[in-house]
């Protein structure tokens, strides 16, 4: 019985918040869920239904950045099938995925076999520049993090990582407030990875991957330029290439990008955002004979 498969057909409802790592996501989850009547939240590995851990594992105990990367984006497969098995065993029909990319959120969904966002939320459209540029600060200072569910869920499952709970208000609207408000909790978490520094990948790796990749894709492709461009969602790669006469363009290019991305991702942990790719020459090897 393929478990994966037979999530398509249940009516499943799909949003995304994204943002860069570090902006509040976490922070703001809650809110969402109550603003659009969602009942589940896809976060950082881990499947969380009315401040409970459903499933998964937390991105946050992995020991390295990398590691915390696949996790986050369910690169495991046993990991995304218990997911999977929870979701259908609890008829989640209204979930929303956390990312730092929309490229990530459709990941992740690909991944767990839902269907694609319907709508994607992006972190500037609900926190004002200032508080996002706070909660950065407060990241990159402290190394904080937050899972938007109680302490106690954390301290059972996570001890090692949990810091301290927080609590805000929600409300439901702006009329007879104190009504509608109710208090909920959120867990401060210091993960593995922040205790030890961040890994980081130079341009000069990068290159190397690349370059490797299109060699071992097909030797007589000649890179004569490579680019590399980065913002909050990831890497773009401006490839420039000689290929010889004879090639199928359209194949070689598609080809070719899919096996830079599928090989850095995977061996890296890091989103390929775009490849692009620019033929520059056609070489027509040595003694072939030119046409009259």
């Amino acid at each position: 019985m393929n478990i994966l498969n037979q999530l398509l057909h249940h009516g499943m409802t799909v949003y995304a918040l994204v943002g860069q790592s570090g902006t509040g996501k976490s922070f703001r989850a809650k809110l969402i869920t109550q603003k659009y009547g969602l009942n589940a939240i896809i976060d950082d590995g881990l499947l969380i239904q009315d401040d409970k851990i459903l499933a998964g594992k937390s991105a946050k105990h992995e020991k390295t950045y990398m590691g915390a990367v696949r996790v986050a984006l369910f690169d495991d497969k046993e990991h995304r099938d218990a997911v999977a098995r929870v979701l259908q065993k609890n008829h989640i029909k209204r979930i929303l995925l956390l990312g730092t990319s929309e490229k990530m959120v459709q990941k992740i969904a690909m991944r767990l076999q839902l269907p694609p966002p319907e709508k994607i939320i992006k972190i500037e459209d609900i926190a004002s520049r200032d508080e996002i540029e706070k909660a950065i600060r407060s990241r990159q200072i402290e190394g904080k993090h937050v899972i938007p569910v109680p302490a106690i869920e954390v301290q059972k499952s996570y001890p090692q990582i949990f810091y301290k709970a927080m609590h805000e208000v929600l409300s439901k609207g702006r009329r007879m407030l104190r009504k509608k408000e109710s208090l909920t909790e959120k867990s401060i978490v210091t993960p593995e990875f922040s205790k030890k520094g961040r890994i980081e990948i130079s341009e000069a790796a990068l290159t190397q991957m690349t370059l490797h990749c299109v060699h071992e894709l097909d030797s007589q492709i000649h890179v004569k330029k490579l680019t590399i461009k980065t913002d909050s969602s990831g890497y773009r790669l401006i490839i420039t290439i000689d290929v010889p006469f004879g090639k199928q363009l359209t194949g070689l290019i598609h080809s070719l990008q899919t096996y830079i991305i599928d090989n850095i991702e995977r061996f890296t942990g890091i989103l390929i955002e775009e490849v692009s790719i620019i033929i520059d020459k056609i070489s027509v090897p040595a003694g072939t004979p030119a046409e009259n």
